[in-house]
């Protein structure tokens, strides 16, 4: 018996390996010091530009999104949302992203699908500047059926020490700006798959909610990567804290980033609720408080500013191509109520 025989391809690994090699190297940046091949990847800081970092590290997936992806035949993209989970993570802390690791599991390894898959892994780190610098492929059979598979990333960037955000100066007064999102990004797909089921949908029908493209295409719209215009929003002063807003939607995201004693007041009606969710609002029956708990509704990030700079960085993010919004202020936080306060619900309802 051989290897092949129980169902691994170390051919067809190889082969994978040669084809992604080019689209690792398009990522390279400096501080790059190793490609892919070796036992463990390099990277120099001091070559970075660095002087005095703290490394911020961060590791997430994709969630059942992939298998929209899978049904759809459609793998070009679902990477760049592997990135996008873990960059747009660090900059909550004022990293810069410098290099990412992935790790894709799967019961057959198809060599143009991983091509694919790898792709979109290598657009999400140029779009985030980040060096693709590792990773490992993992061909299981039995552990996943034919076509089925898993993707997990790891990114560590980092930030000088004086330079970490941290969202202890939010203050009383300070105002919130929503940088727009693409849509439903990467949290919430369990939600997402049950309602295409209930609206009797499958992924090949046109979208209902957006036209000219089809369920699948629409749903697989990638996450939005932030770290460009955060970082430099970052950089030039005046922004007290970031909330990236995935898991747990508006409502569990802020408050990690706000002190115990301060809250704040959000007015839903200062943006439109993109067709994407208003759709699946509607067909699910989806009450707008748990809307507001499980999905970004069109904001993706939340950015907290100083009163005053909150012009001057709306303009420096529109400028970097996001869209932003004024959608709320800080206060002193009332013990009897929550840390985030949707006023304006029933604008969703």
């Amino acid at each position: 018996m051989s290897y092949k025989d129980a169902g691994v391809d170390i051919d067809a690994g190889n082969d994978l390996v040669d084809a992604i090699k080019p689209h690792a190297k398009s990522t390279n940046r400096p501080g790059t010091v190793s490609g892919l091949g070796g036992f463990g990847a390099m990277f120099d800081l001091k070559a970075a530009g660095f002087k005095d970092p703290i490394l911020v590290s961060g590791t997430d997936g994709v969630g059942t999104k992939l298998m929209i992806a899978i049904e759809a035949n459609k793998h070009d993209t679902i990477g760049i949302d592997l990135v996008a989970m873990c960059v747009n993570d660090l900059i909550v802390q004022g990293a810069e992203p410098l290099f990412f690791l992935d790790y894709f599991a799967t019961g057959k390894l198809s060599v143009e699908a991983g091509r694919d898959i790898v792709s979109g892994i290598a657009e999400g780190c140029r779009q985030s500047n980040c060096a693709l610098i590792g990773g490992e492929t993992a061909e299981m059979p039995g552990m996943y059926s034919e076509g089925d598979y898993d993707l997990a990333g790891f990114c560590v960037g980092a930030v000088e020490r004086e330079q970490i955000l941290t969202g202890d100066g939010v203050s009383k007064g300070d105002l919130l700006l929503g940088l727009g999102s693409n849509g439903v990004h990467s949290n919430g797909y369990s939600l997402v798959r049950k309602v295409v089921e209930k609206a009797g949908l499958s992924y090949s029908d046109p979208a209902p909610f957006q036209d000219g493209a089809t369920t699948a295409e629409a749903l697989l719209a990638p996450t939005r990567i932030y770290t460009p215009s955060c970082l430099a929003a970052h950089r030039s002063g005046g922004v007290k804290a970031y909330s990236h807003i995935t898991g747990g939607g508006l409502l569990e995201n802020i408050p990690r980033v706000l002190p115990d004693d301060m809250a704040v007041r959000i007015d839903c009606a200062s943006w439109e609720l993109p067709p994407v969710f208003k759709w699946m609002a509607e067909v699910g029956n989806i009450n707008p408080t748990e809307m507001a708990r499980t999905f970004n509704c069109g904001i993706g990030m939340v950015v907290v500013v100083a009163a005053e700079e909150a012009d001057r960085l709306t303009t420096l993010f529109e400028e970097h191509g996001e869209t932003v919004s004024r959608i709320g202020v800080a206060e002193a936080r009332n013990p009897e109520l929550e840390q985030v306060i949707l006023d304006g619900l029933d604008e969703w309802a």
